[in-house]
């Protein structure tokens, strides 16, 4: 892991050192050809903004050994280690089974992680089934990724962060764990939200994303209950300028009769 005496910026005028990731894909349907993966593209081009180089890339199967083997080889060798699937309820979801046993802790019910679905149930008027209560089996010592969109966490231990195989899930998960990254400039967020869909801001976002080439910007859609609407995420390096894109992002929302929130709707 990077650490703060070598971290980018640590000594004046230093070159930023290079900073490495390996992403670890982990479905059967990912080599059976029944899913066509689209995450790869996605953390690559995400981590690029930030200084964070994908030097690897593997896809494996949901198969415990090789979980576990793959992991101990990569994390040893780079500086951070993305997974993507096998959080979920059913019974081939055995990525943190895994990843507890690569780093020979136990897992577990995480308190934090069980009062966020039970909730999460209650509030949709789901049953918080004991299929559901494995998403919150967290390896002992980790530290939950937020989940915005659908709410169950993933988690980091030690290098390794832990995500959701669905694209969408996997890209909120991916925005909350960003802060804690180290790269080779600091990656800064701001987010506008609004009771308006993608499509009908698809346009004017596109255009404004040009303008702005400099900062990526993300469009996430939410429900809640019979709401829904879209988060526009805005990344960059230059606070000043993403403030200037936050205020367009909010003027955008506002011209068509929305009255945006500054962060993740409530």
């Amino acid at each position: 892991m990077p650490d703060a005496a070598n971290s980018p910026g640590a000594q004046l005028g230093a070159a930023p050192r290079i900073v490495t990731a390996c992403v670890v894909l982990i479905g059967d349907e990912i080599l059976s050809g029944r899913t066509r993966d689209s995450n790869l593209s996605y953390i690559s081009g995400h981590l690029n903004q930030i200084g964070v180089q994908v030097r690897e890339a593997r896809i494996i199967p949901d198969v415990e050994e090789t979980i576990v083997s793959v992991i101990n080889e990569v994390r040893a060798r780079h500086d951070y280690v993305f997974t993507t699937g096998g959080i979920g309820p059913t019974h081939d979801d055995i990525t943190a089974d895994a990843i507890a046993r690569a780093f020979g802790v136990p897992i577990g019910p995480h308190p934090e992680a069980m009062a966020i679905l039970e909730t999460h149930y209650r509030e949709t008027g789901g049953e918080f089934t004991e299929a559901r209560k494995r998403m919150a089996r967290i390896p002992e010592g980790a530290s939950l990724i937020a989940n915005p969109l659908s709410k169950a966490p993933g988690f980091q231990i030690g290098n390794v962060f832990v995500m959701a195989g669905v694209p969408m899930v996997m890209q909120v998960m991916l925005d909350s764990l960003t802060p804690r990254l180290e790269g080779g400039a600091t990656m800064r967020s701001r987010t506008v939200s609004g009771q308006i869909g993608e499509g009908t801001i698809a346009e004017k976002l596109g255009a404004l994303q040009k303008r702005y080439p400099d900062v990526v910007i993300g469009s996430y859609p939410y429900y809640r209950g019979k709401i829904f609407g879209t988060s526009l995420v805005m990344r960059g390096v230059d606070a000043g300028l993403l403030d200037e894109v936050a205020g367009e992002a909010a003027a955008l929302i506002r011209g068509f009769g929305i009255e945006p929130v500054e962060g993740e709707p409530a």
